[in-house]
């Protein structure tokens, strides 16, 4: 049995209502996985299951007669701690996805299964359909090392953010220092040394605004609270009358505040009369002078506190920018020796891509010609500095054109790339599922998929749908699919076969007789013989 390296794996899958299948439940080893059983056993509804725990589209098709909704379960483990992933198809509306059993998105199972499973067959996908997964490994594949490009590139990064923190470069700082300048100087010919100047300045705008009338009112006011008018006399007559009396104490101080406030306004009103003249020139120094108070506080504060503290920050800003030149100058100098460094290594990079990628694809090559693919091409284009635009182009039969292999038509040939493409790249991911791997071939051929499959169980779990006795006859555990029927309907049975069973149903795949001798006894020869390779 293979012993898998990763810590990541499906530990066990479990299904109820989904299409035939009522309810079943499988347990996963490390190793090679086969699943077998007759065409419509529901098979192929297992991958299916994987897919829904992996994010894929859900179908409300696939709810099966026995519930109104159909649930998929699946524990992994991932990091040493068990995870659980839960997806809940009902008949009618939208899925709902769990993740230990707190609801959750199917965005997040594809980003949890990513790096575990990798799924390949008729609706299947592959994480090597991706240029950046490609080129990473194009890198594995060459063990060419990036770290210090990468290094290189955050190091950029940083230096850029300094110029950026210290104003820019060129001739944007300078804009910049410019702006700020003009804007102090704008606020400094202000001259503002009274905060509450605006305010002072608005009164006193209201009083030359309308001389005469201002006047008026203020001798009326003489004329009501002077020290002859009736109204003084009036309230001196009271006084009297209230004086002296012990009762009467808290009324007479009254009486005695209001005259002296009656003074104080008499003696206000008489200094605003008098000094009261139609200046026409003065309302107009009055008036520029607010306009251009205004205009600042629209510019830069709602009061003119807040215009001198913009001043004030201003002022920080030009200090910042005109004494940060030399340090400006010294970061330069570095970014440019960086990016002359930067460029050795992204060459040096290029060309080991370059001369590794043709390397790869003979490689990949010789297991397609193995695995009954033998018209196919492969080749990796290289593009970009560091050659960092890698992708993966194929073609699988005689006469076709190279494409990316997205774009490859999903089934057997894809399969079997894709089973080429991981016997020779990384070990990512940590479970491959293929499903119609073997469709199209049989003979010596499907002998060669059984072994590579078994091969690349070696480092990672992989679980094949199979039709073919070559195929399951490698296989480390044999998981049996059988349907039959009921008076109630279909019931589907999913068990992993112990060593007898297992003899019987790969004697069935053989001669289509699960009882024939001559088929149980060639089921054995094929079994001791994929483990003795």
């Amino acid at each position: 049995m293979g012993t898998s390296k990763s810590r990541n794996q499906l530990l066990e899958l479990a299904v109820k209502n989904l299409g035939v299948i009522e309810e079943a439940s499988i347990v996963f080893g490390e190793g090679m996985t086969v699943i077998t059983g007759e065409t419509g056993a529901g098979k192929t509804l297992l991958v299916t299951a994987l897919q829904l725990l992996s994010g894929g589209r859900s179908d409300n098709s696939l709810v099966g007669i026995f519930n109104e909704e159909a649930t998929v379960e699946g524990r992994f483990i991932c990091d040493e701690d068990e995870v659980i992933l839960r997806r809940v198809i009902p008949k009618e509306g939208r899925s709902r996805a769990y993740l230990n059993g707190e609801l959750s998105t199917v965005g997040i199972l594809q980003k949890f299964s990513a790096p575990i499973v990798e799924i390949h067959g008729q609706h299947g996908y592959s994480g090597l359909s991706q240029r950046d997964n490609q080129r990473k490994a194009l890198d594995t594949f060459a063990s060419i090392d990036t770290t210090r490009l990468e290094n290189f590139r955050m190091e950029e990064n940083s230096l850029n953010a300094i110029l950026a923190e210290l104003g820019g470069v060129g001739g944007d700082r300078e804009k910049e220092l410019e702006l700020y300048k003009f804007q102090a100087a704008e606020i400094d010919e202000a001259e503002i040394v009274d905060t509450s100047e605006d305010e002072r300045l608005r009164s006193e705008e209201l009083l030359l605004g309308d001389v005469a009338g201002n006047r008026d009112s203020a001798m009326h006011v003489i004329q009501v609270l002077g020290s002859n008018s009736r109204f003084i006399d009036e309230l001196t007559d009271l006084l009297r009358e209230i004086s002296g009396r012990d009762s009467l104490k808290e009324l007479e101080e009254a009486v005695n505040e209001l005259l002296d406030k009656a003074s104080v306004a008499a003696s206000n009103a008489r200094g605003i009369a008098e000094s009261l003249e139609s200046d026409p020139e003065k309302l107009s120094q009055v008036q520029q002078r607010r306009s251009l108070l205004t205009g600042l506080r629209r510019k830069y504060g709602e009061t003119l506190d807040q215009v001198l503290l913009y001043r004030s920050d201003l002022q920080q800003k030009i200090e910042s920018i005109e004494g940060s030149d030399e340090r400006i100058k010294e970061t330069e100098e570095l970014l440019s020796k960086l990016r002359g460094e930067m460029a050795t290594e992204e060459e040096k990079i290029y060309q080991e891509r370059k001369k590794a990628a043709p390397k790869l694809s003979k490689e990949i090559l010789t297991h397609l010609v193995g695995l009954s693919l033998p018209h196919a091409v492969i080749e990796f284009s290289v593009d970009g500095k560091s050659g960092e635009n890698v992708e993966l182009l194929i073609s699988l039969n005689k006469g076709s054109e190279l494409q990316p292999l997205s774009r490859i038509a999903s089934g057997g040939e894809l399969s079997r790339a894709m089973l080429a493409l991981r016997l020779v790249l990384s070990v990512d991911p940590a479970t491959a599922i293929f499903d119609e791997v073997d469709a199209g071939i049989g003979g010596e051929v499907a002998l060669s998929v059984g072994k590579a499959l078994k091969d690349l169980s070696t480092d990672r779990q992989v679980l094949v749908v199979t039709h073919l006795a070559q195929v399951a006859a490698y296989a480390d555990t044999h998981i049996g699919v059988t349907k039959s029927e009921t008076n109630e309907g279909v019931d589907v049975e999913v068990v992993t076969l112990d060593d007898t069973q297992r003899v019987t149903e790969i004697s069935r795949m053989l001669s289509g007789s699960p009882d024939s001798k001559n088929a149980q006894k060639h089921a054995v020869e094929l079994i001791a013989a994929s483990r003795s390779q």
